[in-house]
């Protein structure tokens, strides 16, 4: 299952994302986005570890921290860039809306974890995501994203039972035709 170009995916945390269009960029794919965070709002450190990711901020204010690194606070028309591989996170540190563009490259699968994430996060409590779909969003895609705040009993222990539970009791019905992990 892929979702048409332009596409929003948003979440109750603050967070919308615009997947507008994929080009070719010295001759590989680059999915273009638009983003807007609510103060205080932002993903937490996570990897791409088969993408580069580019933000340029338009408004408002983002810090944002590489594991380990100390937080890096931008504004209007600076970017940065954060290689494949990289653990990361941003975040809103405004007070006002954050707006900014981006990119993705390659797309790979990032605009249907994103909004299949974002809809996990609505369907959660407590500011958790609903599990059976974190789950199984976490352990299918393993091999292109991964969530570096969570403690390691819930990445190793937690997830896994949960995603295999899943499997067994015909929780996955609705992705069904997500797209093959890369």
């Amino acid at each position: 299952m892929n979702y048409p170009y332009p596409h929003t995916a948003t979440n109750k945390t603050g967070e919308k994302i615009t997947f507008l269009n994929v080009e070719k960029v010295d001759g590989i794919d680059r999915l273009n986005v638009t983003n807007e965070l609510q103060p205080g709002a932002g993903p937490p450190m996570h990897v791409h570890y088969k993408q580069d990711e580019s933000i340029t901020v338009l408004e408002g204010k983002m810090t944002y921290q590489v594991l380990n690194g100390d937080p890096i606070t931008i504004g209007p028309d600076e970017s940065v860039t954060f290689s494949k591989g990289t653990p990361h996170k941003f975040w809103n540190s405004g007070q006002g809306l954050l707006r900014c563009n981006g990119w993705v490259s390659p797309p790979n699968n990032v605009d249907f974890f994103i909004t299949e994430l974002y809809k996990a996060t609505d369907a959660g409590s407590d500011g958790r995501p609903e599990p059976f779909a974190s789950a199984f969003l976490m352990m299918y895609y393993k091999s292109e994203y991964g969530m570096l705040e969570l403690p390691g009993i819930v990445r190793y222990v937690i997830i896994p039972m949960t995603y295999y539970f899943g499997k067994l009791t015909g929780k996955y019905r609705r992705f069904k035709y997500a797209p093959k992990p890369i």
